[in-house]
């Protein structure tokens, strides 16, 4: 009995190639609609389905492929007796390979102002269930999906190489693949926030060298839909190939500088900031953040919010960085960066819209899911629990830090002055021992700074050392039980201190 191949595709990227390919090897080919006009068109003998089904198209194309004489022939267990005469009884022929990539819905989600019924329309019925069909049966049927695996599957015919080994890496394929296609699906119509079943997909972008460490595996992977300020939509212009920890990093950076919409440049170092600028002009806050810390920025990441020139790629050239991130640079300026032969250069729209997806973090046989820490602190947002009051200066000095102490691994401190962090305490396992390892880093410049608090103050103990380093204003939560002892202690040395109602542990 001659071979059977049924092809149905909306991306028609080399199936006139494939399909010519698979009728050199003795198959007989069965298609539909503008799939079988290509595959006709290209001087290729081929069948409508409903010439083999003798049921026509109906329902505007809805209706094509779910029929018995398919699914029969893809079902059918080859060493079955019963199913075997059950398909000669019924004059059904067995079909060998299925060929079917699914309706856009992806690019159909990806189009501005695109319909619901557009939408709809767009969610294969037909293409799923008869790949998963093939895929259930790659004991006898090869699924494909993939337009890169052409090739594969032909040089496997011709060198009777298409065994069950091959077919079953084709299925898990097939299964991947509606797999995330359902998920998109779901993923569009659910409206819960937390569903019962929460399911999402990945696409990979590359494999990595290593982990954190050299002896982890590991890889990147996108979301199917394109986020804001995503890495991924990074356009690399000069450099190695990025790193598990560069992504890490670079990751952090991104969600930093999302904050500020004046000229900003962001320094990090292990996710967290080690070194924040703003300005009138990007090289003065360049200049900023390299002097808040420039014994960390060694071998760091930065962010810029403005277009690189050739001034402040004069400072970043003479610092080793991995990575230097921008929404451009300018040809002088890509000139004498790129003299550094290893430094990763990303081009990145910056857009300072907050990612509204979730967080995930994995545990042991599990995953937390929580929204992203997107929550905005204004003016009117804010209490003042002490007699002095903070001026108008260190009201944006206040503010300023209080935006960058959310990106500060918990517990964490920030200070700064005049647009620039002075000194970050990150990662400490008490409020107290971050705060002296802020002050510690900023010394003199502590005097007349402004201190942000990742969450409330336990003890007075942190305002105590803060104005006695010469700190001359807080802005913290609020909600300690012991609240008053840190507004009497802020009183005793004229601090002024301000609330925002608001945490920002990270963990």
């Amino acid at each position: 009995m001659k071979k059977q191949a049924l092809i149905s595709v909306s991306d028609k990227t080399g199936i006139a190639d494939f399909a010519k390919g698979l009728a050199e090897q003795g198959y007989d080919i069965i298609s539909t609609g503008g799939t079988l006009r290509t595959i006709q068109e290209a001087g290729i003998e081929a069948a409508a389905v409903e010439d083999i089904t003798g049921f026509p198209e109906m329902l505007e194309g809805r209706v094509k492929t779910l029929h018995p004489v398919i699914h029969a022939g893809l079902l059918a267990k080859r060493d079955n007796d019963t199913h075997k005469q059950q398909l000669e009884e019924k004059n059904i022929n067995p079909i060998d390979i299925v060929v079917v990539n699914l309706y856009p819905f992806k690019q159909t989600l990806d189009q501005p102002n695109v319909r619901e019924e557009e939408i709809i329309e767009n969610i294969d019925i037909g293409g799923p269930t008869m790949l998963r069909a093939a895929a259930k049966s790659f004991r006898d049927v090869t699924p494909v999906v993939d337009p890169d695996d052409y090739d594969d599957i032909l040089q496997a015919i011709q060198n009777d190489e298409l065994d069950v080994t091959f077919r079953k890496k084709l299925a898990a394929k097939v299964f991947r693949h509606t797999a995330q296609y359902d998920a998109l699906i779901a993923g569009h119509f659910t409206e819960e926030t937390f569903p019962e079943n929460y399911t999402i997909t990945y696409e990979k972008v590359q494999t990595l060298r290593y982990g954190e460490n050299p002896h982890q595996e590991a890889a990147f992977y996108k979301t199917p839909i394109e986020s804001p300020m995503s890495l991924v939509s990074a356009k690399q212009r000069h450099g190695k190939e990025l790193s598990y920890n560069n992504i890490q990093d670079a990751n952090a950076a991104l969600s930093i500088i999302a904050e500020y919409d004046r000229p900003t440049a962001v320094a990090v170092k292990h996710m967290n900031p080690c070194g924040i600028g703003m300005a009138e002009d990007l090289k003065t806050a360049f200049s900023r953040a390299y002097d808040a810390d420039p014994v960390s920025i060694f071998g760091g990441i930065v962010a810029c919010n403005r277009t690189i020139e050739a001034d402040t790629a004069e400072q970043l050239s003479g610092i080793f960085l991995e990575i230097i991130i921008a929404p451009a640079f300018t040809d002088e300026a890509f000139t004498i960066l790129t003299k550094k032969k290893n430094i990763r250069l990303l081009e990145l729209k910056m857009d300072v819209a907050k990612e509204n997806s979730h967080k995930l973090m994995g545990v042991n046989g599990g995953v937390l899911i929580q929204d992203n820490d997107n929550k905005e602190t204004s003016r009117s947002d804010l209490s003042y629990p002490t007699e002095r009051k903070p001026t108008e200066r260190e009201l944006d000095d206040l503010l300023f830090a209080w935006k960058a102490v959310r990106h500060v691994k918990s517990n964490a401190i920030v200070l700064a002055n005049d647009m620039q962090t002075l000194g970050v305490g990150a990662g400490q396992m008490n409020r107290v021992g971050a705060a002296g390892i802020a002050l510690e880093q900023a010394g003199d410049k502590a005097n007349g700074a402004a201190l942000a608090s990742d969450a409330f103050f336990p003890m007075p103990d942190t305002v105590e050392i803060a104005a006695k380093a010469g700190v001359k204003a807080i802005i913290q939560p609020g909600g300690s039980k012991r609240d008053q002892d840190s507004i009497d202690m802020c009183n005793q040395y004229g601090v002024a201190m301000v609330y925002t109602g608001t945490r920002h542990f990270k963990h």
